[in-house]
């Protein structure tokens, strides 16, 4: 006799990408057989959850992909979503309805008063007309939608969605949930919700309300998703805020949609209906209000588990770095030129050089642009350095960076290579002037750095200004009388020397460093020399 199988005890997993996405067609399944409320819901929700997860993903890895699942999961979700506004409707119709009827004037009234008021009957009946007329209208438009969600059903391609569910998720596994990368992407959406929310409280108008609406619903997503030691302790509240303001806007739909239609027979039901969606709408509003503003409000509870000072940044940058090596198919290369760039930009302002603009802030252009000049090769060789201009225009400037910083990066990236920047460029000619020139001084430098690694190899790992050694004294600003002397510079037609430690003078890149060095001699108005760094460990060994 054969055994049983075992049952398994291991509870069904119910999160994560697969999860969701394999949920997707099993809804759609039931969509298929009948369009009632529950079943459309149940398929929102887990497109949205799928959609939420790509986008969060996304922001680390830029994988094609991710933004084609969420294009194809947004198409069936909109199209659904005329149909799920129906349902909202048509559940507070009933609802207000019934609140309309429970409120009404009650028939036990003084004698004298009887010919005037409407009896219980009459009021029921005045309460009702509007509420079947709008019902009768919505129905209509239900079967109308149910039409086009079937359509939109027979369009979605879940052969392509189900191929979908076994890459993605392997990609998404690279990716630890709960890293302190999720927590900067978590305030990104903090700093756009709590904006929202400012400009929500000072307009009040329903615009502002459903863009805060979505700007929460944003912020929740990244934390349910990536975030599980937050999303304990912050679930409930952040899920009752987001269905308070959720409730605002099918209050506002429904009276949109009601007054369009002309479903009330006078001014007195006009009004009254006015009345019942005002204070529905008042009491979840008030209820927003009590846990989100003042000194102890759930904004700042959340905002204090977030990154703080000088984390935002340093994130930033590891964030950077994180969606550039999934572009730059050598991102090694690309840190050696940025280790390469900083070391040059550095040994420069110990000449006394200074660029058009703010050191500090030109250092982190520098930095950016060196690390992500590569990224366009993610699309091809050709015009690499135009498509990665491109890519990083269309990430945006990330929280913690300044965006003029990061704008003036992009535009260094662009010319690492290719046609010299010159101030009639179009990316340059509307900058100011100091912009303009700063942007071509750190493009000198980059070009330079990059070439310093043609090669790809790291035979290159460290350059000094030769001219002005490390620790020498003259890199020590001095005092004379009391005040601090300004650092000697090089003589009017004296060259730059760079010496680079593993330079070889007829090696594979000596040609390209040679070329391009040349913008950089015009950026500083003298020749530039490059010569190998003699290993002064070796020498002093020899010796």
């Amino acid at each position: 006799m054969l055994a049983s199988p075992a049952v398994s005890t291991r509870p069904k997993k119910t999160t994560g990408l697969r999860y969701w996405m394999l949920r997707v067609l099993e809804e759609c399944d039931k969509v298929s057989a009948d369009f009632s409320p529950d079943p459309v819901h149940d398929l929102r929700v887990s497109l949205r959850r799928c959609r939420s997860l790509a986008d969060g993903l996304m922001a680390l890895d830029p994988h094609p992909d991710w933004k084609a699942m969420k294009k194809a999961g947004k198409r069936l979700f909109q199209r659904l979503g005329d149909l799920r506004d129906i349902h909202v409707m048509e559940e507070w119709v009933r609802k207000l309805e019934k609140i309309y009827v429970e409120r009404a004037p009650s028939p036990a009234l003084p004698a004298e008063q009887q010919n005037t008021q409407p009896t219980s009957d009459e009021t029921a009946q005045a309460a009702d007309a509007p509420a079947e007329t709008l019902l009768k209208l919505l129905k209509a438009r239900e079967d109308e939608q149910k039409r086009e969600a079937r359509a939109a059903l027979e369009e979605f391609d879940r052969k392509q969605w189900r191929r979908w569910s076994k890459s993605l998720p392997a990609r998404a596994s690279r990716i630890r949930s709960g890293s302190p990368l999720f927590k900067h992407l978590a305030l990104e959406r903090w700093t756009e919700a709590r904006a929202l929310h400012t400009r929500a409280l000072r307009n009040r108008s329903q615009t502002a309300f459903h863009s805060l609406r979505i700007g929460i619903k944003r912020f929740r997503y990244i934390v349910e998703n990536f975030l599980p030691a937050e999303h304990r302790a912050w679930s409930g509240d952040l899920k009752e805020m987001q269905d308070l303001l959720g409730e605002v806007h099918d209050l506002d739909v429904l009276w949109s949609t009601a007054n369009s239609c002309h479903v009330f027979p006078d001014e007195h039901s006009r009004q009254r209906w006015r009345e019942r969606i005002l204070s529905q709408r008042s009491k979840c509003i008030d209820r927003y209000r009590a846990k989100m503003v003042g000194e102890n409000s759930l904004w700042e509870v959340w905002r204090a588990a977030l990154p703080q000072g000088r984390q935002i940044q340093e994130l930033a940058s590891r964030r950077m770095k994180f969606w550039a090596n999934h572009l730059d198919p050598d991102f090694a290369h690309s840190e050696r030129v940025a280790s390469l760039a900083l070391q040059l930009y550095d040994g420069l302002l110990a000449t006394a050089w200074q660029p058009a603009v703010d050191a500090l802030s030109a250092r982190s252009s520098l930095l950016a642009a060196a690390l992500l000049h590569e990224v366009g090769r993610f699309k091809g060789e050709k015009n690499h350095h135009k498509k990665s201009l491109k890519l990083l225009k269309a990430h945006g400037n990330p929280l913690g960076w300044k965006p003029a910083d990061f704008h003036r990066a992009a535009i260094v990236a662009r010319f690492h290579r290719g046609a010299l920047p010159t101030r009639r460029h179009r990316l340059l000619r509307d900058l100011l002037p100091d912009e303009q020139k700063a942007t071509i001084q750190l493009a000198a430098i980059l070009r330079l750095s990059n070439a310093l690694d043609a090669a790809h190899d790291g035979r290159i790992r460290r350059i000094q200004i030769e001219n002005v050694p490390v620790n020498d004294d003259r890199n020590r600003r001095k005092r004379a009388a009391g005040f601090l002397l300004k650092p000697p510079t090089l003589n009017r037609n004296e060259p730059l020397i760079i010496a680079a430690e593993g330079y070889a003078p007829l090696g594979r890149s000596a040609q390209t460093i040679a070329a391009e060095r040349y913008l950089l001699e015009t950026v500083l108005h003298r020749p530039v020399i490059v010569k190998l760094l003699k290993n002064s460990t070796r020498n002093a060994t020899k010796s």
